[in-house]
């Protein structure tokens, strides 16, 4: 059995629609990167090193990462040297499957749930990512699970923040802990910790001050939160994911780096991937940061919040492949 087909087989077993949120949410990287990718097959019918110059700006071009674009060619370079490949048309399947394979992974990017109590999930992030819009769409989904939620206004710092998650409880029909904006955050997330207990919330969802990753002050508040927080719900919190927002590419991985190895980051959540054409940025925070993709965004509405889930993802992105493989497979068949 193919490469694709296999790929497309695993893809079947998941829901349409599903599948469909992801194509229309990646439909500028589609353009950007496999689009790009197969009209260079098309043009340079030979592979020399015009052709890989080239391929490594596309791929650099949609931010995929220059160290991991830099090893993917070297990759490419040794398989075509060992399987004798001349053609640039016989490297189309070798490059998806190099491509897919770096973002397949073993490890479960679920989110991890207290089985005993309330789970508690903090976000960080600088401002402008997305923080809280990213909030109130996982609060509309653990509604729809059935699931009693909480919101904490941790962020008091942000002119407008705690008003922002308000409306956001209110869309979602969630209720907001909050405190005068310039309150203390550790005591805003003591007050939600003991209305979650109070109400027999299932999950508690915490926004926090979004300042630039290099204050220190900032990292000192997050470590007030999570002893506060720790010290009322033990093993909490259980999550603490780190927005980010896709457009700003390479920038979006450096905040990863930078905030992740001081705030404890357990799983990423990348936002508006939707409107860049850079969703390579993807591929190389999964190579270049021991961090999960949790959730995507692929839109403005409510629903537009998905689970990470790289088969579609990389079906997504290579729809078009997936179609060309099968319509070859049909003509090696009637011939």
């Amino acid at each position: 059995m193919s490469f694709f087909k296999k790929l497309k087989e695993s893809i079947s077993k998941k829901t349409e629609s599903v599948t469909n949120v992801f194509k229309d949410g990646l439909s500028k990287t589609r353009t950007a990167l496999v689009e790009k990718v197969q009209d260079l097959i098309t043009r340079r019918k030979k592979i020399d090193e015009d052709f890989y110059e080239e391929l490594e700006e596309i791929l650099i071009g949609a931010d995929v990462g220059v160290n991991t674009v830099m090893k993917l060619i070297d990759d490419l370079r040794s398989e075509v040297r060992k399987r004798k490949i001349e053609d640039a048309a016989e490297l189309q399947p070798v490059l998806s499957e190099k491509l897919i394979g770096l973002l397949r992974s073993e490890e479960n990017t679920g989110l991890q749930m207290n089985k005993d109590g309330i789970t508690v999930i903090l976000f960080v992030g600088v401002n402008g990512v997305g923080k809280t819009t990213t909030i109130g769409k996982l609060a509309h989904r653990f509604k729809q699970e059935g699931k009693k939620v909480l919101l904490a206004a941790g962020d008091t710092f942000r002119a407008g923040a705690i008003e922002q998650l308000e409306v956001w409880g209110q869309r979602v029909g969630v209720d907001v802990i909050k405190q005068q904006s310039g309150s203390d955050p550790a005591a805003v997330m003591f007050d939600a910790v003991q209305a979650a207990k109070q109400r027999g919330v299932d999950v508690l969802l915490c926004d926090t001050a979004g300042r630039l990753q290099n204050k220190s002050n900032l990292m000192d508040e997050l470590n007030k939160i999570y002893r506060v927080i720790q010290r009322e719900i033990p093993g909490a919190p259980h999550e603490v994911l780190m927005v980010l927002d896709a457009t700003t590419g390479q920038n979006a991985l450096s905040q990863a780096k930078l905030f992740g190895e001081k705030s404890g980051v357990t799983g990423l959540v990348l936002t508006k991937l939707d409107g860049t054409a850079k969703g390579g940025i993807v591929i190389a925070i999964r190579q270049e940061l021991n961090l999960p993709v949790k959730y995507i965004g692929l839109g403005e509405k409510m629903d537009d919040l998905q689970e990470f889930d790289s088969e579609q993802f990389v079906h997504a992105l290579f729809a078009g492949l997936i179609r060309d493989a099968e319509e070859l497979e049909n003509e090696e068949k009637v011939e």
